[in-house]
């Protein structure tokens, strides 16, 4: 083998790396069987659910309160949440949830309640 050959073949193999190193990992326990049949595995990310309590609150573009406003959330809705990350502190909270509800927005963890399981992390 050539060493223009060899080179070529360094060069992908080290693209095809650097392409998986920049992809996100998932646990088996992230992904939901919608089913419940352990012979058909439909992978579907688990999706966790929350309550607003405050009377409105900015969804943001990332988890912070300088952040863009993507749309807002009232009182009572129940919002689909995809995990969690550490944000700005709002009211001794600094816990933010990125919701999956017709948009991909962050909202504070410190405004939204569980429903079941807390989510897991980002």
């Amino acid at each position: 083998m050539s060493l223009r050959s060899r080179l070529s073949i360094t060069v992908a193999a080290g693209a095809l790396l650097a392409a998986a190193a920049a992809t996100p990992a998932v646990a088996n326990d992230d992904w939901d069987d919608q089913r419940g049949d352990w012979g058909h595995h439909q992978q579907h990310p688990r999706l966790y659910k929350g309550v607003v309590t405050a009377s409105t609150l900015n969804l943001r573009s990332a988890p912070n309160r300088g952040s863009q406003i993507i749309r807002t959330a009232h009182k009572g809705e129940i919002v689909s949440i995809f995990c969690k990350t550490g944000g700005q502190t709002i009211g001794g909270n600094p816990l933010w949830y990125l919701l999956t509800d017709g948009t991909w927005a962050w909202g504070a963890a410190r405004y939204i309640d569980n429903i079941g399981a807390a989510p897991r992390w980002c």
